[in-house]
């Protein structure tokens, strides 16, 4: 079905606005998300040791579950494009995505606990390539960097206020079955924010005016370099988990004070996507090579700092991750087909997580030998990407 040009500054205002809206609906149906599931793996090993999980359990499960959740976006990005119902894959997703974990709180054994978290992952595997496809197509009007921004920037008030809400559960000694429970609300708020926005705009296609594209049998050559250039950055991006681990271990952040640090490092994560996404659609990648230049300070300001530096590294670290979920997001929906970026962002999503998957479990090993051996790591797999990044900006 064709649709007509944009010819007066009606219609044009018109389009901007419902994209606009758009986003900010998907935008909240990731804040309400994000509250409940990263709300949930706030707790999550604490209640599987509860459980009787042993800390290698604990470790296996995390891993397998982030493996598993990106290597299936390749598979979910290729099929919505197949069959081109992103609405209906991108609720499937959702769903169980929000029941498995409020479900949490009725496992009475760990192993029905780690079969829950893995299948909360599963869900989010399935729908993000799908969601990320229909989003690329409203941030056409309104501008690639400041859309995906803006979405970022919803995501991560979820990912503060997950954590506090359960927190205080939890300081109410209320338990940890009442902290899953609790997640009940934000997961059923996704949903009907969801279906609102299903409801609202059930074509999302129809927010982008899309020239006639050649066919072609595969992406661009830049598309693959600049994966090349993501996965670099991604592996040299530590997980939380271990940087919690030496805050532990080192003694040089009080047991309080380490949640607060990853709430102040996603706040910095939502101001910087919008920062880094609006001026990823006046300067372009470029500012995703500035952004990997000021990333690769994190790695020695939290593993060597004091209080002070590791705090100063942890906004670093959030800065560098706003810029990732927004820039990176946005420059694909610029390289990529507009009938193929399901599967471009499958591809993307799984690079990234595969590589960051390695690149913390590689970071793990060395922390056991040397940080400075592991800081090296971080940099210089970090700095790998900006010749590349250079490469594709002129292209």
């Amino acid at each position: 079905m064709s649709h007509p040009p944009e010819t007066t500054g009606s219609f044009s205002h018109n389009s901007r606005s419902n994209a606009f809206k758009f986003i900010v609906l998907l935008g909240m149906v990731s804040l309400f998300a994000d509250m409940t599931y990263e709300g949930a793996r706030s707790i999550n090993g604490p209640y599987l040791a509860l459980l009787g999980a042993s800390a290698t359990t604990v470790g296996i499960i995390a891993g397998l579950g982030e493996l598993i959740g990106h290597s299936l976006r390749l598979i979910s990005g290729y099929i919505t494009d197949r069959i081109g119902r992103y609405w209906a894959i991108t609720l499937f997703g959702y769903a169980m995505n929000m029941i498995a974990v409020p479900a949490i709180a009725l496992a009475g054994r760990w192993e029905i606990a780690a079969i829950l978290m893995v299948t909360e992952r599963i869900g989010k595997a399935i729908r993000t390539p799908a969601r990320d496809a229909m989003l690329s197509h409203a941030t056409k009007e309104i501008g690639r960097g400041k859309g995906f921004g803006l979405h970022e920037a919803l995501d991560q008030i979820g990912a503060v206020l997950g954590p506090l809400i359960v927190a205080t559960v939890l300081y109410f000694r209320n338990g940890y079955k009442a902290g899953f429970a609790v997640l009940l609300i934000p997961a059923m708020m996704a949903i009907s924010v969801l279906l609102t926005a299903r409801w609202l705009y059930p074509q999302p296609r129809n927010l982008e005016i899309v020239r006639p594209e050649l066919e072609t049998k595969g992406f661009p050559r830049k598309f693959w370099i600049y994966l090349a250039a993501v996965a670099c950055i991604a592996a040299g991006y530590a997980d939380f988990p271990l940087i919690a681990y030496h805050f532990k271990k080192v003694s040089n952040v009080s047991d309080a004070w380490i949640p607060v640090f990853y709430s102040i490092a996603m706040g910095v994560d939502a101001l910087a996507a919008l920062f880094f996404g609006y001026l990823f659609d006046k300067k372009g990648l470029s500012v995703l090579i500035f952004a990997a230049f000021g990333s690769m300070l994190f790695a020695p300001l939290v593993f060597l700092g004091n209080f002070p530096f590791a705090l100063a590294g942890m906004a670093i670290w959030g800065m560098g991750m706003g810029a990732q979920e927004s820039v990176m997001r946005a420059a694909i929906a610029e390289m990529v087909p507009a009938n193929r970026r399901g599967t471009g962002y499958g591809i993307f999503n799984t690079g990234y997580g595969v590589f960051w998957f390695f690149g913390s479990a590689i970071m793990g090993i060395l922390y056991d030998f040397s940080l400075t051996s592991l800081i090296a790591f971080s940099v210089i797999t970090q700095l790998a990407a900006v010749p590349l990044l250079i490469l594709v900006r002129k292209r």
